[in-house]
């Protein structure tokens, strides 16, 4: 059994600096792991984001944290590693124009489908999987919820704990509809006020699973809409496209490929053409290489 070790106390002051050697360590541990592309320049970023995490874990070295990291059976210190790492920013309806598109353009286009089937392959605390939840239901109707499923992935298993919770502060719905907030949110009071719960009938249309992009994913079904937004950021070119391939072959054909807007996808990607900034559609008669499995919904 790996043996994990076993920090003691230490003060800021007694933290060594991070080596070159300890952040070519991290880097190649991120990329290898994650996908993660850790540039030139991105040492003090590093140094301090670890940091805090040596203070709080109790070690003394870069080293040390690395070496529990890998000795880690579980996997936890490497998801706590990326957090880390990576800005878990979002709120409701980032990034509109997606949604409205979902709304006109889209989910016309499918509502005779008999499953409808949407992934947020990157869904961080769960705002993303609940505004398409939104959409859904205010374009296709409340009867949509018997033939929509809505899956919602991430590495992250802090973040996916909030998503399931789905308790968000009021900052988090700036711009957000005043007769959505009625129809989909429960207003919290006493030491909750000022905070909003998704209601349980727009939850129960979510599954959330934990998923790292960079393994294998090919076993789940295949989905009308991908929204992968705001990840591939920190990936490198070849990642990047590698990445593309496998989400396009989830896609069923005419199925779309929605990415963040900073993530335009330079260059050709065999099956996909460009539609709109950040949107991205499948070959019509466009084939999966694998014949996927149906995955189990989670319990709630």
């Amino acid at each position: 059994m790996p043996r994990i070790l076993d920090p003691q106390p230490v003060s800021r002051e007694s933290t060594r600096p991070l080596t070159d050697r300890e952040f070519e360590q991290f880097r190649e541990l991120a990329y290898e792991r994650f996908g993660l592309d850790l540039k030139d320049g991105k040492q003090g970023l590093v140094a301090a984001r670890l940091g805090k995490k040596l203070r709080e874990h109790g070690f003394r070295t870069f080293q040390a944290y690395y070496e529990h990291v890998l000795a880690d059976s579980t996997g936890e210190a490497l998801v706590v590693l990326i957090d880390a790492l990576t800005t878990n920013f979002t709120s409701f309806l980032r990034e509109p124009a997606h949604f409205d598109y979902l709304r006109k353009t889209i989910l016309p286009e499918i509502r005779s489908s008999e499953r409808i089937r949407i992934w947020s392959a990157a869904c961080s605390t769960g705002e993303e999987p609940y505004t398409i939840a939104f959409s859904v239901l205010e374009e296709l109707g409340s009867a949509a919820r018997g033939r929509f499923e809505l899956l919602a992935t991430d590495i992250s298993t802090k973040a996916l704990g909030t998503a399931l919770t789905a308790v968000y502060p009021a900052e988090r719905f700036e711009g957000f509809p005043r007769d959505w907030m009625r129809r989909y949110l429960r207003r919290g009071d006493g030491r909750w006020r000022g905070w909003y719960r998704v209601k349980p009938e727009v939850r129960s249309v979510v599954e959330f699973r934990r998923l790292n992009l960079m393994e294998p994913f090919a076993h789940l079904l295949r989905f009308h809409v991908v929204f992968c937004r705001n990840v591939m950021i920190y990936f490198d070119k070849p990642t990047q496209a590698d990445l593309v391939a496998r989400l396009t072959d989830r896609l069923e054909p005419d199925g779309y490929l929605l990415t963040g807007h900073s993530e335009s996808l330079l260059g050709k990607h065999p099956g996909l053409s460009y539609v709109r900034p950040a949107v991205y559609r499948k070959a019509p008669g466009g084939l999966s290489r694998t014949e996927p499995m149906r995955h189990k919904r989670c319990a709630r």
